[in-house]
């Protein structure tokens, strides 16, 4: 289960789904980024993330609870997007698009404001540091998501139309389930990693 090979080549197996997942997400940022007819909804997500905020700010240890408050916020979602997904797959599809609509709208808000800083560098310091880490994770679960609500549509398929096949189907699912282990578990250490530098060597570079 726990053998790099074994996980590269399941990696591999879920390229295609990686691949549209990241179509998806920076399909939400050119949508938050340009369309106004979102813009309530995206300032209802950004008043939540605010809240969050204003939580970790009341704490003793600020650095702590940051670490854990973004930490626990994105490792549960992402392991339950990936189980979500057997809802035909859906889910996962609009948390990405609503997640990269929410980072479009936050860089045209920042763009739009004269004194803010500029959109190349609060994406350089900002963003990239812990979001090279983050975005990919997110990506990749939602993609295993996807996955997911494909297998549950042809089980579901082979279980209606094709009955000589459900046994192939129900194999698929277990070895599904079995795989997914190791990487929930990595994607859950990447999170934490993701959670360390944002609430640390991010917010240094954004206070220089």
């Amino acid at each position: 289960m726990f053998k790099w090979r074994a996980i590269w080549r399941d990696l591999k197996e879920t390229r295609g789904y990686i691949a549209f997942a990241a179509i998806m997400f920076i399909a939400g940022i050119f949508i938050g980024g340009s369309n106004p007819a979102f813009r309530s909804f995206l300032d209802a997500q950004l008043t939540g993330l605010q809240q969050l905020v204003e939580t970790v700010d009341q704490a003793e240890n600020r650095t702590f609870a940051m670490i854990t408050v973004i930490f626990l916020n994105n490792a549960i979602k992402s392991i339950f997007i990936i189980f979500l997904g057997a809802f035909l797959g859906v889910i996962p599809i609009l948390f990405l698009i609503i997640n990269g609509m929410v980072i479009g709208y936050l860089l045209d808000r920042v763009a739009e404001t004269p004194d803010a800083m500029p959109v190349f560098e609060l994406i350089v310091k900002g963003l990239l540091p812990h979001g090279i880490i983050e975005i990919p994770a997110i990506i990749i679960a939602c993609a295993y998501g996807m996955r997911f609500g494909i297998l549950i549509v042809r089980a579901l398929g082979s279980l209606l139309f094709a009955r000589d096949k459900l046994s192939d189907s129900g194999d698929r699912l277990v070895s599904f389930m079995v795989r997914v282990v190791p990487v929930i578990i990595m994607l859950t250490a990447g999170l934490l990693l993701a959670s360390i530098i944002e609430s640390t060597f991010t917010g240094w570079l954004l206070s220089l």
